[in-house]
């Protein structure tokens, strides 16, 4: 299979509020990282909701445009059923259950799993991030920012996704722990082929880890390439701070 993820046309918009992609067109190779840069506001959110089929939660709507993954067409398919198809989300802001122990907070992620297979899941977890396995009994809200992005990942990885989204990987982390989790992540993609579209407003740092990326400005993709030719234009620079500095943050409807 040449792309795990595909999207073609996308165009999407809220109630009241305008298009917040338009026409964008994106690829996610089977075992590859791909890296979706912009400010905030630039629609990053809105494309992972739609792919996702968290859309209409948010009272979003689909204009043009279609999602493949895996080869198949998933636009309205509901969130469960695209889990229980390999794909998993690390949403922004983590989202971990605080009042869950660690090990709960995991178990969540393995209720697709069959019973005999969560065992495996769970070491699979700790031994990517060990940190979890000595904090196992500790409640989430407890943990520090590092330890539960690393959760929120175990969470979604447990279940061995073929396709793992990540949304604002480094927010209010430490740049040399969002180092550390990105080359764990790099261990996921080389010993169990996820592939992966991590979402990022630290361009630096994403395109250390990429293969490929994108660059999103008001709703459109404005660059594109291996994450070696976006990282040497002129033009991602001049497209990322202008976005920046142009866009207020995307609003949740």
């Amino acid at each position: 299979m040449a792309n795990m993820l595909e999207i073609e046309g996308l165009s999407v918009g809220y109630a009241r509020k305008g298009l917040a992609l338009e026409n964008v067109s994106l690829r996610v190779p089977a075992g590859s990282i791909v890296a979706l840069l912009g400010a905030n506001g630039a629609g990053k959110t809105t494309l992972i909701r739609s792919v996702t089929g968290l859309l209409d939660l948010h009272h979003g709507h689909v204009g043009t445009g279609s999602i493949r993954f895996g080869g198949e067409p998933i636009l309205g398919r509901p969130s469960h059923k695209l889990v229980r198809q390999g794909m998993g989300q690390v949403p922004e802001g983590r989202l971990v259950f605080k009042q869950l122990s660690v090990e709960d907070n995991l178990l969540v992620g393995a209720a697709i799993l069959p019973r005999a297979r969560v065992r495996e899941g769970l070491d699979a977890v700790y031994a990517l991030f060990p940190r979890l396995l000595e904090r196992r009994q500790s409640a989430a809200g407890w943990l520090s920012g590092g330890e539960q992005q690393m959760l929120a990942l175990g969470r979604a990885l447990i279940g061995r996704p073929r396709l793992l989204l990540v949304d604002e990987l480094s927010l209010g982390l430490a740049p040399l722990i969002v180092k550390e989790i990105y080359k764990q992540l790099q261990v996921v993609g080389q010993t169990l082929g996820t592939s992966m579209l991590v979402v990022e407003q630290n361009a630096r740092l994403a395109l250390e880890f990429a293969a490929h990326a994108y660059v999103l400005n008001g709703g459109r993709i404005v660059l594109s390439g291996t994450a070696q030719e976006v990282a040497a234009s002129d033009a991602m620079k001049e497209s990322y701070l202008g976005a920046s500095r142009r866009h207020a943050p995307e609003a949740t409807p």
